[in-house]
């Protein structure tokens, strides 16, 4: 069927697209941390105005924890199609995801403190080095197990949340910091290189500090796209697609449901964790879904083809989109930090995004892999991969894809 076939390389077109639309749900998301000290603000009072307010609250339901967990999910299920392959081959597959795993922690590490305090990758480089040691379990261990390590601790830590609301003042469970706020202002929007770097440090050791929260929330979510990759759900997605679509309609109703919380009950800690923690897998679990079966339809594989692009040169696009946006926002480029409004910001990463689409259907059309893919196979293969296309591989694939 048209969704499902492995095509260009085996690639599964279907879970280029989640990625492609990934980096777009993860690009809105970390844009409001790009241009404002995010991580100590009230947004609501922050940026004023409804039309600031209408935007945040649509990122806030629809996008906020509902991207990063979609691209964990998809990142356990590359790994073991890649396993797969290297069995197939003969090869140790053990050795070369060390290497894999190995850069890609490096390339976090100068991600996080030299260009982007809220990098993902060393979170989750480190994890795939666990995962690694649970890869030979069947695909319902990956799924069961997966399901209740996430599941166990966050309702746990939910419900203690919720009981701490009743023994605590309200001032000791806000999360604003406003003193905080002050001094991130100052360091992206007047420091200097060296005083960035600095306030880089202090804010990724705030958010990952307690580093073993990502054993439960990142993890996890590995098993989850492992068992799915292992029963070749999206592969073969037609036998399963009626179930699946119900799969997906009531992970999508109760993720909503769960998101909603915060503004139709009560703002608190407890309703915040819910909704990211719980509700926002959900929600990235039934878009995955949506993705793949949408696939499979003409019209709508037409409008997400070119995501399938962008997903083809993900670890790239993360990168240059940090990159980009620093460059706008710190003192050492325009210095534009704290001067934008979160509606303005979320226009502007649009525009970018429109402009990586572009440019990634461009690249794809005359290049196997983007530029840090290319040095991550190379790394992992020990070898130089081919790089350029020749002009026949150009046209043939162009037209095959829909470019």
């Amino acid at each position: 069927m048209v969704g499902d076939a492995l095509t260009d390389q085996n690639r599964i077109v279907s879970i280029d697209m989640m990625r492609g639309a990934a980096i777009l749900g993860i690009f809105l998301v970390n844009m409001m941390f790009f241009h404002s000290p995010f991580l100590y603000i009230e947004p609501l009072e922050w940026w004023p105005g409804p039309l600031n307010r209408i935007t945040y609250i649509v990122i806030d339901i629809f996008l906020q924890a509902s991207f990063y967990p979609l691209f964990a999910m998809l990142f356990g299920y590359g790994l073991v199609i890649l396993r797969d392959r290297m069995l197939m081959r003969n090869q140790n597959f053990t050795i070369l995801a060390v290497r894999r795993l190995s850069l890609l922690l490096l390339i976090g590490v100068i991600h996080a403190f030299l260009v982007w305090h809220g990098d993902i990758l060393i979170t989750y480089a480190v994890c795939g080095f666990v995962f690694l040691l649970f890869m030979r379990l069947s695909a319902n261990g990956l799924l069961y197990s997966g399901l209740l390590v996430y599941l166990i601790p966050n309702i746990l830590l939910v419900a203690l949340l919720t009981a701490s609301i009743f023994f605590s003042p309200g001032e000791a469970l806000q999360l604003a910091d406003s003193e905080a706020a002050r001094a991130s202002m100052s360091a992206y929007q007047t420091g200097s290189f060296s005083d960035i770097t600095r306030a880089r440090f202090r804010e990724w050791y705030e958010v990952n500090g307690f580093f073993i929260i990502y054993f439960f929330t990142i993890l996890p979510l590995f098993f989850i796209g492992a068992g799915a990759a292992k029963k070749k759900w999206f592969e073969n997605i037609a036998p399963f697609r009626k179930s699946m679509a119900v799969v997906g309609t009531v992970l999508f109703i109760a993720g909503l449901v769960i998101k909603l919380l915060p503004y139709v009950a009560a703002g608190n800690v407890a309703t915040d964790y819910a909704q990211d923690f719980l509700g926002g897998p959900m929600l990235a679990a039934s878009y995955g879904i949506f993705i793949a079966l949408l696939a499979r339809r003409h019209r709508a594989r037409t409008v997400l083809l070119p995501l399938a692009a962008v997903g083809r040169l993900s670890i790239s696009n993360y990168l240059f989109q940090s990159v980009l946006c620093t460059l706008i926002f710190y003192n050492y480029g325009l210095g534009l930090y704290g001067k934008v409004s979160i509606f303005t910001g979320t226009m502007l990463a649009i525009v970018f995004f429109g402009i990586q689409v572009a440019a990634s259907r461009w690249w794809v059309s005359r290049y196997y892999y983007g530029p840090v893919e290319w040095l991550w196979r190379a790394v992992t293969y020990m070898r130089r991969p081919k790089w350029k296309r020749s002009r026949l591989q150009k046209q043939t694939w162009g037209d095959k894809k829909g470019f």
